[in-house]
């Protein structure tokens, strides 16, 4: 099954993120950094094991916006996940083809999102 890349800034939101996910027996590798994800999601591993991205909103260096403006310039199809504090911040994201949701995100609604992410991926 494929996995999910969860992008954040916030080494605690990540964590937390990560345990919902491993709880709901979903892989998932992470990364604190824009650049390094987008690395991953270029790469021919990234290719072939991630299917489905979550990502903060507000980060320094590279924001949300930015990073998924950047991956759907090589990958269009796969899932994005944006949660934010910011309930206007989806304006942003016009365009982009991504899933908006508001912190806190419950972590039944976060694990039906990528398990759902993950089984339209699965059957394209």
């Amino acid at each position: 099954m494929k996995q999910a890349l969860l992008l954040d800034d916030n080494i605690a939101q990540l964590t937390v993120r990560e345990l919902v996910l491993r709880k709901a027996e979903i892989e998932s590798h992470v990364a604190t950094k824009g650049q390094s994800a987008l690395a991953l999601l270029r790469s021919d591993a990234g290719k072939a094991k991630i299917g489905v991205v979550i990502t903060d909103h507000l980060m320094p260096d590279m924001d949300g916006v930015e990073f998924v403006r950047q991956l759907r310039v090589f990958n269009k199809e796969v899932p994005v996940i944006v949660i934010s504090g910011l309930p206007d911040a989806d304006a942003e994201y016009a365009g982009l083809s991504v899933i908006f949701r508001v912190k806190p995100c419950d972590p039944e609604d976060l694990i039906a999102l990528v398990k759902s992410a993950l089984n339209v991926r699965a059957s394209a």
